[in-house]
């Protein structure tokens, strides 16, 4: 991996080379350099302004489909890796990063296909076992969290996941997943500042913080943003809005509605956006098996 001097000097060399010469096809190094770096609004800006005239420049679309990726822009980072295979082929790199960005997206099954296909045609390469072992191992544990919490009422690590609990509640009716739940389960997952219900009117019905926030502001201007997007979207036929992610200069907005209102989760910049989406996914499955379909 290359160190931060390293990248910094190759970044001065790229952009001088696309100083002067702006139609220059390093801009893609550049920008994979400032990815590298961690510069990604910087890197995302590079990225596009050199694809405006290499649209047909295939590496580009992978540098592209990387950033995106690190930004948390799963599906964008799906359709510039497909693009990259559209002009270069499927290579193994393209097709390890659609698997990286399906594991991401939760999209398990298409994972494991593909990776196992890879590993068929190269079974020593410890890159595609790593990533298949991942894309087997985190829906096995999902679905042990998920039954595990609504046997007990509880994710492993609580207070009533002692023996004592665990043969009570075998012999009783398993609790319900109650709404609130979704909540504080929410402030459970790394990186998640706070979870808020906000009714239909913009109004917060229920919330959970670690951190301060105008919770009140935040919900109305969210939700109104939530009501805009789905008539846009249903009105030039998208289909319904199932879920949105606002990203902000220090958070991120997950959203996601069901029946009772619109659940509002906020993550902190350094959050990991796929294990934030996973785990929300999976307690609004949780609710919808004990509480009635979402």
């Amino acid at each position: 991996m290359a160190t931060v001097s390293e990248l910094d000097d190759r970044i001065e060399k790229c952009q001088r080379i696309l100083d002067s010469d702006p139609n220059s096809q390093i801009f893609a190094a550049l920008a994979e350099a400032h990815r590298k770096k961690g510069d990604l609004d910087l890197a995302f800006r590079v990225c596009k302004n050199g694809l405006k005239v290499h649209d047909d420049y295939g590496s580009a679309h992978v540098v592209m489909s990387k950033i995106n990726l690190d930004r948390g822009q799963y599906d964008w980072a799906e359709i510039e890796a497909k693009r990259a295979a559209d002009l270069d082929g499927r290579t193994r790199s393209v097709e390890l990063l659609l698997s990286e960005i399906y594991i991401y997206k939760g999209e398990f099954s298409h994972a494991i296909k593909l990776l196992k296909e890879l590993l068929s045609r190269d079974p020593e390469n410890p890159q595609i076992q790593k990533l298949l072992e991942i894309a087997q191992k985190i829906p096995e544990e999902q679905n042990a969290y998920l039954d595990e919490t609504i046997i007990t009422g509880a994710p492993s690590g609580s207070s009533s996941d002692s023996a004592d609990a665990i043969d009570e509640t075998k012999t009783e009716t398993a609790k319900p997943f109650e709404l609130h739940d979704i909540l504080t389960e929410a402030l459970t997952i790394k990186g998640l500042k706070g979870a808020m219900l906000v009714s239909q009117d913009g109004l917060v019905a229920d919330s959970e913080w670690r951190s301060p926030l105008e919770v009140n502001d935040c919900g109305a201007v969210l939700s109104e943003i939530w009501k805009m997007l789905s008539s846009e979207l249903v009105n030039n036929s998208f289909g319904n809005v199932q879920n949105v992610l606002i990203e902000a200069a220090e958070s991120t907005f997950y959203i996601n509605q069901n029946s009772k209102g619109i659940f509002i989760f906020v993550a902190g910049k350094k959050a990991n956006l796929g294990n934030v989406r996973m785990r929300i996914d999976g307690l609004m499955s949780n609710y919808a098996k004990t509480a009635g379909a979402i």
